[in-house]
């Protein structure tokens, strides 16, 4: 963990110490069932569950010899169960025994719970939020993938206030990858441009405090037609598409308009053909 680097350390010493105490335990068993040789399997089932919504919290501590049901620790009674007659004698052992239940009944209720609420934690995914628009004229959808868990709420605001009007709401999706997706669409036909940064989209995921909340702005608004730069700069091909077509049309005027007038320049400066010159010396000595 990066808040608490000595935390598997610590897990890793409990779980040599753990070793230790399996023995004993499993020494335990046998003597109380009366057993001596041969192999004996000794298995503990311990835990907590959180629910993240309710905040209810649940222990649990059971152990199994051979395979069967052995003991169940009772968080509220603090005592322990027998599941067979060979561990009744156990059972009034470890009722006896202060400090074991001290130390499970602290497990349970106190450390447990703290480390899965700091594995839960660690496991969420933030998603990434985007402005999205098809047309200039599209409502402005609101973005979220990436995230996990899938127990997420996502929705428009203005002025701090939650919409429900021009507002659709679609589902949360599947990734490829597990995380989740999902979106909130909200129809700007009746905004007016200057109350655009009025309004934001906020998301929210389960387990984190902070929200993650986009302010409906152009600049940021990405769109699917097709584009020239980002943000400010922004610019759609067909915005300079005009100007460049308007320009070539002008150069192509302004080129037919010289050769034109070089043509007629030529015209006139050049002397008659060779052929016309001939024509003429004959006519004159036909007429002489």
């Amino acid at each position: 963990m990066v808040d608490d680097p000595q935390h598997w350390d610590t897990i890793s010493e409990d779980g040599i110490h753990y070793e230790q105490v399996f023995r004993v335990d499993t020494d335990s068993f046998k003597q109380d069932s009366n057993q001596t040789g041969g192999v004996h399997i000794i298995q503990q089932y311990w835990g907590c569950e959180w629910d993240d919504e309710t905040e209810k919290l649940d222990g649990f501590l059971q152990y199994g010899y051979n395979g069967e049901d052995f003991l169940t620790f009772d968080q509220e009674t603090e005592t322990w169960i027998a599941a067979n007659p060979q561990a009744e004698t156990t059972k009034l052992e470890w009722d006896g025994d202060t400090a074991r239940t001290v130390l499970w009944t602290n497990l349970l209720a106190k450390s447990c719970p703290a480390w899965l609420k700091k594995y839960f934690i660690y496991t969420n995914e933030l998603p990434s939020v985007s402005l999205l628009q098809k047309t200039p004229s599209s409502p402005v959808s609101c973005h979220a993938t990436g995230f996990y868990p899938h127990r997420a709420v996502m929705f428009w605001r203005k002025d701090g206030e939650d919409l429900y009007e021009d507002v659709d709401q679609g589902e949360i999706l599947p990734n490829h990858d597990g995380t989740f997706q999902m979106r909130v669409d909200l129809n700007i036909s009746s905004i007016n441009p200057e109350d655009w940064r009025r309004y934001d989209c906020v998301f929210q995921l389960s387990g984190v405090t902070e929200d993650t909340v986009t302010v409906l702005h152009k600049p940021v608004i990405r769109t699917n037609w097709e584009k020239i730069g980002i943000g400010n700069d922004q610019e759609t091909r067909s915005d300079k598409t005009l100007p460049i077509i308007v320009a070539v049309v002008v150069l192509v005027i302004l080129i037919s308009i010289i050769g034109f007038t070089v043509h007629k320049k030529k015209t006139a400066k050049s002397p008659a053909p060779i052929t016309d010159n001939i024509l003429e010396l004959s006519a004159l000595n036909t007429a002489t």
